[in-house]
């Protein structure tokens, strides 16, 4: 492997581009595939040629001009025997000039479109054609992603090298029996260079045998990493603790509810990791509503018992503040002292808190991300419970296996009110055990959903005004175009605004991201005294809010929002024994996926199905919030369409660790060169 610059004719400028792309080594370039293919195997002639399809054209030019415009463009005149198009510029450079001369013949490839002039190809591909010649090119054209400046030939070019430098440096990491019948010198020219016989549906799918074979090797390379990152983190001892025999039951019957089997089940799988000594790592999936807090409390009620600390940690304030209350709730009339962190406490409050953690004062500790801070240390943690684990990265739950006592590990829990796929959940967190409470608290009912477009706003408005004078309690959520809590809540200030002057009987609150949090708690509180009959709110009511009086929820622009986001908010009512509608208005005219997204949250419940759908909508990266972080990480692999691959390449990874660990370092450095290594066992 090299770095592209050493590469003959790739100096700074293409570096940077090629940068952009995130090419850096000459791997890279090899593993840069194709998107779509083009067949140039027949010069057309220009009579038979159709808008909105790529050709490959030979002709005379008769003549170039400089078109005025808005934009500097050339415009060259190019015809053979039977008709006539037109090449159109608007990045002009010297070699294109002297290449497109009067009476110069030319081969030319790209896409028709009608422009000013009639037929007009864009920025074609051009090469110089003396008479009429066969093409030499008997394969199909790969056509590579891009980016501006980087032209297809020249990126081809580059990859051309690429795989010359490597034709003798790509050994085979896989057993014979898993390689599709290709190796993998052979998959990438086959990929990179299809013989015009090849399947083109099958690879323009990605489903073709050669494709397959590299996709499999990359499954399997993700899978070692999450398997050598469990075994680091278990490496260490993790404390046993004894079954609680005194806190548990006490804070079960303090509840005016018993625990569904689902969560008893949960509740038994948790026990039997925390009463070995060696880290627990399990995520605990439930649907909105499902009780995965109290699932969280048990396990902790075994580590309290068993005199450690636990560290409760979420991604918002909010959020992390309703678990604090919980908490403090059901464990502070059991002699337990719960602790707030989060990253605005500062001064004396901060040292005084932290002070209590580090003396075991403080027993349970609540808080966000603020817990992974260095100043934080703990007497004796025992026990890590994560919630909305997406929103956190890898690393801030490796730091945690720092903070442990005397060496050991702490257990960790890990839990999503966002389910999540199958195929996702093996590839994101194949390194946790998976449990799932997937059973909703007796006296649930199914929220009734409606789509109704804005322009009939007002009517939606005077019937939940209606329905609140009845004594039935609702939310207004408010969304915006621009993500931004300033603006969200100008937005949810104009509505308040709006409806008490249209309804000044109306009880009606306000909570948004700008307010403090004190604020926002006495508004909730007085929402769920039933103190106020409407509450306006920007998105910070998606999680963690329990009001179950509370039956109807409008969402107002919710095509703008995401499938698992609309999910969350819609079930912030039906929490109660009462039916519960939800409405979504949405702006038309809808796009396509606005208008799957609506349809499917009017026919599903299910935040499964739901999640399912979001996969298959905006792809795994944005679903699990880390698009940005580069977890996924994907060269090639599709877990939508490459999900059936998953177990078995699970089981293959296991097996290379097993067996040969140089080979599993060389598949990691070939296909997650970037990516934190960790310790084998």
């Amino acid at each position: 492997m090299a770095l592209i610059h050493e590469i003959k004719g790739i100096g700074r400028a293409a570096s940077a581009l090629l940068e952009k792309l995130h090419i850096f080594t000459t791997d890279d370039l090899l593993f840069h595939l194709p998107r779509d293919y083009e067949d140039r195997s027949t010069i057309v002639p220009m009579n038979q040629i159709h808008v909105g399809r790529s050709y490959l054209l030979e002709g005379e030019v008769q003549s170039v001009d400089f078109p005025p415009g808005k934009r500097k463009s050339m415009a060259v005149a190019v015809a053979d025997d039977f008709g006539k198009v037109t090449l159109r510029f608007y990045h002009i450079y010297k070699s294109l000039t002297d290449r497109l001369q009067p009476h110069h013949r030319v081969r030319i490839f790209g896409e028709v479109r009608l422009g000013a002039r009639g037929l007009e190809l864009y920025h074609p591909e051009i090469q110089k054609a003396d008479g009429y010649r066969p093409p030499q090119n008997i394969r199909l054209t790969a056509i590579y992603p891009s980016t501006d400046g980087l032209t297809q030939p020249k990126l081809r070019e580059y990859i051309q090298q690429a795989r010359a430098y490597h034709s003798h440096q790509l050994p085979e990491l896989l057993p014979s029996k898993f390689t599709h019948n290709y190796s993998l010198k052979d998959a990438l020219n086959y990929i990179h260079e299809p013989p015009l016989s090849a399947n083109m549906q099958q690879l323009t799918q990605g489903t073709h045998p050669a494709q397959q074979r590299l996709i499999f090797e990359e499954l399997i390379a993700h899978q070692i990493s999450l398997l050598t990152r469990r075994a680091y983190i278990q490496q260490v001892k993790a404390p046993a603790f004894k079954q609680s025999t005194s806190l548990a039951p006490k804070l079960l019957s303090s509840l005016p509810f018993s625990p569904t089997g689902a969560q008893q089940r949960v509740s038994q799988e948790i026990l039997q990791d925390l009463s070995q000594s060696k880290p627990m790592l399990r995520l605990v999936q439930g649907d909105v509503g499902a009780g995965k807090t109290l699932v969280a409390a048990l396990a902790a009620c075994h580590a309290l018992e068993s005199n450690w600390q636990i560290a409760l940690m979420a991604p918002t304030e909010i959020l992390a503040e309703q678990h604090y209350l919980n908490f403090k709730k059901w464990f502070e009339p059991l002699g337990k002292q719960v602790a707030w962190l989060s990253g605005k406490q500062k001064g004396k409050k901060r040292t005084s808190t932290e002070e209590s953690i580090a003396q075991g004062e403080a027993q349970i500790i609540v808080g966000t991300h603020a817990i992974f801070q260095e100043s934080v240390h703990f007497a004796k943690l025992g026990l890590v419970i994560i919630d909305e684990q997406h929103r956190f990265g890898v690393d801030q739950r490796l730091a945690l296996r720092d903070k442990g006592y005397k060496g050991t590990t702490p257990h960790q829990l890990v839990m999503t009110a966002t389910p999540i796929p199958r195929t996702l959940a093996m590839s994101a967190y194949g390194d946790l055990d998976t449990s799932i409470i997937d059973e909703l608290p007796p006296g649930r009912t199914p929220i009734q959903t409606v789509t109704i477009p804005l322009e009939r706003r007002e009517e939606v408005l005077q019937r939940i005004a209606n329905n609140c004078l009845t004594g039935k309690q609702a939310y207004w959520v408010c969304t915006l175009v621009e993500q931004s809590e300033t603006l969200d809540a100008q937005a949810a200030e104009a509505t308040y605004t709006e409806i008490q002057e249209k309804f000044p009987t109306l009880a009606i609150g306000i909570v948004h991201g700008k307010m403090k949090a004190t604020e926002k708690q006495a508004v909730m509180q007085a929402f769920k005294d039933n103190q106020l009959q409407l509450l306006i709110a920007t998105t910070v009511i998606e999680v963690g809010v329990d009001v179950p009086n509370a039956t109807i929820m409008v969402i107002e622009n919710a095509e703008r929002l995401g499938l698992s986001q609309l999910h969350q908010l819609r079930g912030r009512v039906g929490r109660g024994a009462q039916a519960s509608f939800c409405a979504l208005l949405y702006k038309t005219p809808l796009s396509q996926n606005g208008h799957e997204r609506l349809s499917t949250l009017r026919e599903s419940n299910d935040g499964f199905v739901i999640a399912e759908k979001d996969l298959e909508i905006r792809g795994p990266g944005e679903l699990l919030g880390i698009k940005q972080t580069g977890d996924m990480g994907f060269r090639v692999a599709n877990l939508e369409r490459d999900g059936h691959l998953l177990n078995q390449a699970h089981y293959v990874a296991q097996e290379i660790l097993q067996k040969d660990k140089e080979k599993a370092e060389a598949l990691l450095n070939r296909w997650l060169p970037h990516a934190p290594r960790y310790a084998y066992v």
